[in-house]
């Protein structure tokens, strides 16, 4: 082993193994299901970032709780300072007093930080009195006459001006006198990380307003022209590819032979990195250079050579990583497929398919609430009609007669049920996935699932846009539903997830603006014929909406 696989997996065994969410990344038994990024950021991986991370805020070995009060007023000297040859100081002295203090007490401070630092609605609201009080003379609003016209217009802008600043909380000083700040844009980061747990816990109004505002001034200053594209590969330092090999959130990597294998002839792998957060990756796309597009991940995972790389047609994404939890919910995932597919195409302008093959996270808990709930709503309609009838209008059998019929015929007595819904769902909840080891029950079974994921895919939504989370994320970056594939993923996760079906969502990339356009002002979602057969081919149930 080279210097640099023996640094790599030597920084991987010294995490403290006495913190679950810093196990090894080197053993895939100990990978983590993916939350809120699907083809995303896998949050209990992700953990990791903001723990290593507060640590470095505290490298000069202040590790003891410093006293709540102290790092209160820390932190609105921060805010009220006005001399800035002393700033530096006592923003170095807050941050590294925050992360010194218990969860409990950060949360205290965060919510002080919330309400004691918002906007003056007093202020506001006496502003609004003037403005109210002042009266249009003229016939036409936006038309000046004359002299007083002009004065008139004048008192409007005053006010106007003083308004928008009277709507900036008090605590926008403090974010951007930290993103001024060294290190003040990761510790943001990991600020709005512990803002978003604090809300996950308890819903506090107060809370949603500070992460609001935190969230737009990161949106602002993460925008693509301040980022930088850059191809990994195994010529980086050992601490970079120590990263990527912690925050793989899709596709655990299970050694350094793996890492080497991805960073390799016929593969890619892209970050975008910040300028004030050096050595490393906002998020990361791993990328696989084939003829065709793939159907399984084990096509793009396992030990095989490799297509020499000009005979590859197809651009094909097999994992999108964020490292950083405290910016959830912008998008960068967005802008970096489109500057990969760009410096594809310019360095191997032979490819012409730009596709994913993306996990489906929410298909089976949705599919598996489904089925109980349909075996509830069965049971009560028996006790209320036993003598028969037309039922709950709630009920709705999923399976097709031919489907059920299989199912019915093919079920162990282990799984056996009062209909074919019944027995499907307890299939899928058996001990080890057995069914995934009888040919006969994967026979009985492919038919709904295929047909059930794509109408999960197509017609499941929440406000409007798709249910599944990696669907929406391909969806407003402009991609379309290309392909179900049987068994692609048959992990322990993949099974869990979404019964070992993937999905290919294609970015055709003269129609990438239109389909984002669509899907964002309609919520329209764009599929291939393939996709829309398993739908059209059945009775196609409405549209279900979750608010």
């Amino acid at each position: 082993m080279n210097k640099k696989g023996l640094s790599i997996l030597m920084r991987t065994k010294m995490r403290p193994n006495n913190d679950p969410s810093k196990l090894s990344s080197f053993s895939p038994s100990l990978s983590k299901q993916n939350g809120i990024n699907q083809m995303m950021t896998d949050p209990p991986r992700n953990q990791r970032s903001t723990d290593d991370s507060r640590s470095n805020f505290s490298a000069s070995g202040n590790h003891y709780e410093r006293n709540f009060d102290i790092v209160k007023d820390s932190m609105g000297l921060a805010i009220s300072l006005n001399k800035t040859e002393s700033l530096d100081v006592v923003l170095d002295d807050f941050s590294q007093g925050y992360f010194s203090l218990s969860n409990e007490n950060r949360k205290k401070l965060v919510i002080v930080l919330a309400k004691e630092y918002d906007l003056d609605r007093i202020q506001v609201r006496e502003l609004l009195k003037q403005y109210l009080g002042l009266e249009l003379r003229s016939g036409d609003e936006g038309e000046l006459s004359n002299v007083d016209d002009e004065n008139m217009f004048s008192a409007f802008y005053r006010i106007e001006r003083n308004l928008r600043q009277a709507l900036k909380p008090t605590y926008n000083v403090l974010f951007e006198r930290l993103n001024n700040y060294t290190g003040g844009l990761k510790f943001l980061s990991l600020l709005r990380a512990d803002i978003l747990s604090f809300l996950g816990e308890e819903n506090i109004a107060s809370l949603r307003a500070l992460d609001s505002c935190l969230k737009e001034k990161l949106s602002t200053w993460l925008s693509p022209a301040v980022l930088e594209l850059h191809q990994i590969t195994w010529d980086d330092s050992a601490s970079l590819l120590e990263k990527i090999v912690t925050y793989e959130a899709v596709h655990p990597i299970s050694n350094l032979l793996d890492l080497k294998r991805r960073l390799g002839v016929g593969r890619r792998c892209f970050g975008y990195f910040h300028p004030a957060i050096p050595g490393e990756p906002l998020i990361f796309i791993e990328v696989a250079l084939l003829k065709n597009v793939a159907q399984t991940i084990q096509e793009v995972l396992l030990d095989v050579p490799p297509i020499p790389e000009h005979e590859a047609a197809c651009a094909l994404f097999y994992s999108i990583s964020s490292t950083q939890p405290g910016l959830a919910g912008i998008n960068l995932g967005k802008f970096l497929i489109k500057r990969m597919i760009t410096l594809v195409k310019r360095d191997m302008p032979q490819i012409s398919t730009f596709a994913t093959l993306s996990p489906i996270p929410g298909f089976m808990q949705w599919l598996l609430s489904k089925l109980a709930s349909q075996s509830v709503i069965a049971e009560v309609d028996n006790m209320e009609q036993p003598t028969g009838g037309s039922g709950s209008a709630f009920q709705e059998n999923l399976l097709e007669p031919d489907e059920e019929r299989m199912l019915l015929n093919s079920a162990p007595e282990t799984c056996a049920g009062k209909n074919g819904m019944e027995v499907m769902l307890n299939l899928l909840t058996s001990e080890n996935y057995e069914w995934t080891s009888s040919a006969e029950l994967l026979s009985a079974l492919k038919p709904p699932l295929m047909r059930l994921c794509a109408r999960y895919l197509l017609q499941e939504k929440k406000r409007g846009k798709a249910l599944d989370s990696v669907a929406n994320f391909h969806l407003q970056n402009g991609a379309m539903v290309e392909r179900l594939n049987w068994m692609a993923d048959r992990s322990e996760r993949g099974l869990r997830q979404s019964g070992g079906i993937m999905v290919n969502y294609v970015y055709r990339v003269e129609c990438i603006e239109q389909y984002a356009q669509s899907y964002f002002s309609a919520g329209h979602i764009h599929a291939s014929s393939d996709i829309r057969h398993y739908i059209r081919a059945h009775k196609e149930p409405e549209e279900t909406t979750i608010a």
